[in-house]
């Protein structure tokens, strides 16, 4: 039986990352997955690091076969047409770190394999995300809608998933691009473009949608067609929009401009998803991109296609350093969960956990086992807290650096999520719900009563699924504050050394093990 490594390396844009997967004559398995951001300490850091490389070595051994997530040569020449001069003639930086075994070259290994498997005329970019989708998704047919801020041209694709193919049914190209367009109203309200766009999200809820939509939409959209997916800006918005609106400057203008941004968005998120199911018969939708971290959003999607919908984990552009390998190899894996990262090894810290939570401080860090591969902290790296309390919140808030409004996610037994929530739920933080009693957990409900709502259950995660049991008898709730242990701008603790230091620095235990 044949046994070989491959990597999928993303790297030289914001959030590079490194995914390795053995596969034999029956099957491929995933055994790694990280953000070189955690290594590196840097948020978003765009290149690969020695201790990520090592990382992946020592799990997987020296790659085989080393697949990338775009071609390089189609980015440039957008890069140049676009003036983008200096990035266009920077040097790759890949190959220094990567080991390669004796017998085989960069040519023979690099790239070109994996430009043999996409879809005539496809680009590299969203063919990765639209196959790091699928090929993890349970579905063996589905509509695929990638959308994100820019590829190598391509903004917005549609695909076909049927059997083990993948077949593009639609592509838009730059400059028109729905999330270069969040990211600049993301700009225009005085946050950082390609990194928090979150807190637009967020920030959404204290205004009101109604008061800036219909300018957005008019200043910038050329309106939407019921039978195509095109979605045709006014403007290029690649560097921004800092010049639209300008008497529009005080806080609560910040505030309504973000809800009116939000609105448009999911008005067009609901057009392209009507223009998936118009384009590809099936009763299953996966969404990928940057764009699908939209959780607001993603729920319109759950609603529309009956709960029938796959996000992975990380849909953005790390993910696709998985997308590359199952983009390369036409074929599906078996999707175990996220927790794919450095391993910090040791018992889940249940008991001491809980005591921290319910005798002492109600807040607790937990830094164990395998990192998460996506943004979102899922028990492994999280920040823990009574979501009961009414000052929760601002304490937490306090402790990340994070702006007042910013709301908290619950965890929850999924067994018990509809007692308190009304909506989508799921074990990724993917969805919004209601929450129903708001009054009783203030932490996790935001300005609008909304929740973005983690499932757990004993497959998925059984320490934390044991923690969350022995929280709830001893206080009857069960559920939790779950954040990221980090700080606003910070990476999220990847290992024992970052658990010890945060700890240190901010004054929350860090559990690493029971």
């Amino acid at each position: 039986m044949m046994r070989k490594t491959i990597w999928g390396v993303n790297v030289g844009t914001h959030d590079s990352s490194i995914a390795s997967v053995i596969t034999n004559d029956i099957e491929n398995e995933l055994v790694f997955a990280a953000h070189s951001e955690r290594s590196s300490r840097i948020k978003n850091y765009k290149f690969l690091t020695n201790k990520v490389v090592q990382q992946a070595l020592d799990i997987s051994g020296v790659p085989d076969r080393i697949v990338y997530y775009e071609r390089d040569l189609w980015k440039r020449a957008r890069q140049l047409w676009a003036g983008q001069y200096k990035t266009a003639f920077t040097k790759p930086t890949i190959s220094s770190l990567i080991p390669l075994k004796e017998s085989m070259s960069w040519s023979d290994r690099f790239i070109t394999h994996f430009l043999d498997g996409i879809p005539t005329n496809s680009m590299a970019h969203h063919y990765s995300h639209a196959a790091a989708g699928y090929y993890t998704s349970p579905y063996r047919d589905a509509a695929v809608l990638v959308i994100d801020s820019i590829g190598e041209w391509e903004t917005l694709t549609i695909w076909k998933g049927e059997g083990k193919k993948l077949k593009r049914v639609y592509s838009q190209g730059f400059p028109d691009s729905v999330g270069l367009w969040y990211s600049a109203m993301t700009q225009r309200i005085g946050l950082k473009p390609n990194e928090d766009e979150y807190i637009l999200m967020g920030w959404a809820a204290l205004g009101d949608p109604d008061k800036y939509k219909k300018k957005i939409f008019d200043d910038f959209f050329h309106g939407l067609h019921p039978d195509s997916p095109k979605i045709k800006f006014k403007h290029n918005l690649h560097r921004g929009c800092k010049w639209w609106a300008p008497e529009l400057d005080s806080v609560q203008d910040y505030a309504d401009i973000a809800a009116g941004t939000q609105a448009v968005y999911e008005y067009v998120f609901k057009h392209l998803v009507k223009q998936a199911k118009r384009l590809v018969d099936s009763d299953n939708l996966v969404v990928m991109g940057g764009c699908a971290l939209n959780c607001v959003a993603n729920s319109i999607a759950y609603e529309m296609y009956d709960s029938n919908v796959w996000i992975m984990p990380n849909p953005g552009d790390a993910g696709s350093s998985l997308g590359a390998i199952l983009g390369y190899q036409q074929d599906f894996i078996d999707w175990q969960g996220p927790y794919l990262g450095y391993n910090i090894p040791g018992a889940y810290p249940v008991n001491e956990a809980v005591n921290e939570l319910y005798h002492t401080t109600g807040i607790v860090g937990i830094a164990n086992g395998r990192a998460e591969f996506g943004p979102r902290a899922l028990g492994n790296r999280s920040l823990l807290a009574d979501p009961r309390g009414k000052d929760v919140k601002d304490k937490v808030n306090t402790v990340k650096r994070r702006q007042e409004f910013r709301p908290f996610a619950p965890v929850i037994l999924e067994e018990h999520a509809n007692e308190y929530f009304d909506g989508p739920t799921g074990p990724y933080m993917q969805y919004t719900s209601k929450c129903k009693h708001p009054e009783q957990f203030p932490a996790i409900a935001h300005l609008d009563n909304t929740s973005r709502v983690q499932t757990v259950n004993k497959d998925q995660h059984i320490g934390l699924y044991n923690l969350l049991t022995k929280w709830k008898e001893a206080t009857g709730c069960p559920m939790l504050l779950n954040t990221s242990l980090n700080i606003k701008g910070e990476p999220m603790v990847d290992t024992e050394e970052d658990a010890q230091r945060w700890q240190k620095e901010y004054g929350v235990t860090v559990l690493t093990k029971d």
